[in-house]
C-alpha cells in the first residue's frame, strides 16, 4: 500500500495518496498557502477558533480547489466537532439531503460517511488524530479522534458505518491516519494513561504517562476488521512541526486548524489539472 506523499496544488500543501483512485480524492492540509494572519496564519480552516470568518471562507475555497472541488463549497459538510462518536451519513446528493446532513453535522458530530458524489467533507484539527477511510469506488469517511474519540473508538465506528453504507467488507477499506501530536509530546494524567493501557494494551502508553493515540486508533481499526497492512500512518508530530501544522498544545491554545478533506467524484480521479506530478512523488511520510 502506498505511503502518504507531500505535494502542492494551487499553493496549498497537501499530504495524500494521489494513487488511491476509485473516484475518491482526499488530503490532509498543512497550514501554509492561506490568507489568515497570526496566530491563525495562514491556511486556517477552522471557523470556531477566533479567526475572521471571511478569511476562513477563502481558505476553505483554496483547500477545496486544491483537491479539485472548488465549485462545491456550498455542498461542504463540516461538522461542529464535540469529541463524541456521532457519525453523519450522507447518502444522497439531492439538495435537501445535503442540507439535512449539513444541519446534522452542525448540531455536533465527529465523523462523516459519504457515499454520494460531489459532496465534500472537511474536519479540522490541531493535535487530534485525523482519519480518512476509503472504500474505493463507493465512498469514504472522515473522522476526528482526540483522546475522547479514540477511547470511544470513533474511527472503528466510522469504518463499520462506511462498510454498511457502501456495502463492502472492512478488508476492502484503505485507512489513512494523518498528522497528529506524537507520543513524546503528549503527556497525560496517570489515570488516563492507565485507562488507555487497559483498553488498548501496553502499546498505548509506550513511555510513562505518554499516550500513543495513533497506536490506539490502529488497534480500534483492527478490531473493526481493517488490518494493519491497509493502514498508513503519518508520523509527523504536530507539536514538533508548527511551521507545517497547527498545534493547540505547542501554541498555547490559540491557533488555527488544518484539515482532513475528501470528496467522491465521477471517474477514477479528481485531481485538478496542472497539479505537479513531481511534487506528488516527493517527501514520503513514514508508514506503519
Amino acid at each position: 500500500m502506498a505511503s502518504l506523499k507531500r505535494h502542492q496544488s494551487g499553493g496549498v500543501t497537501l499530504l495524500t495518496d494521489p494513487a488511491v483512485g476509485g473516484g475518491v480524492t482526499f488530503a490532509f492540509t498543512e497550514r501554509t498557502g492561506g490568507v489568515s494572519e497570526a496566530p491563525y496564519a495562514s491556511l486556517n480552516l477552522g471557523a470556531s477558533c477566533g479567526d475572521d470568518l471571511a478569511r476562513v471562507g477563502e481558505n476553505r475555497r483554496r483547500a477545496l480547489a486544491a483537491i479539485g472541488a472548488e465549485g462545491l463549497a456550498g455542498r461542504l459538510v463540516c461538522p461542529h466537532q464535540v469529541h463524541g462518536d456521532h457519525v453523519v451519513c450522507v447518502r444522497s446528493g439531492a439538495p435537501e439531503a445535503v442540507g439535512a446532513a449539513q444541519d446534522e453535522a452542525t448540531a455536533g458530530a465527529d465523523a462523516v460517511v459519504c457515499t454520494t458524489v460531489d459532496v465534500p467533507v472537511l474536519l479540522c484539527f490541531a493535535d487530534c488524530v485525523p482519519v480518512v477511510l476509503v472504500a474505493p469506488g463507493r465512498g469514504f469517511a472522515v473522522a476526528h479522534s482526540g483522546w475522547r474519540g479514540t477511547e470511544a473508538r470513533i474511527a472503528a465506528k466510522a469504518a463499520r458505518a462506511l462498510c454498511e453504507e457502501a456495502a463492502c467488507e472492512p478488508t476492502e477499506l484503505l485507512a489513512y491516519v494523518g498528522p497528529h501530536i506524537g507520543t513524546a509530546d503528549y503527556e497525560v494524567s496517570e489515570e488516563l494513561a492507565a485507562r488507555f493501557s487497559a483498553a488498548f494494551g501496553p502499546g498505548a502508553v509506550p513511555e510513562p504517562r505518554h499516550l500513543d493515540l495513533a497506536f490506539c486508533v490502529c488497534a480500534a481499526l483492527g478490531e473493526a476488521g481493517v488490518g494493519g497492512e491497509r493502514v498508513v500512518v503519518c508520523e509527523d508530530s504536530t507539536a514538533q512541526a508548527t511551521d507545517r501544522f497547527f498545534s493547540y498544545r505547542a501554541e498555547g491554545g490559540t491557533c488555527g486548524r488544518h484539515g482532513a478533506l475528501a470528496v467522491l467524484r465521477e471517474g477514477s480521479r479528481a485531481w485538478p489539472a496542472g497539479t505537479d506530478e513531481d511534487d506528488r512523488k516527493t517527501e514520503e511520510a513514514t508508514r506503519r
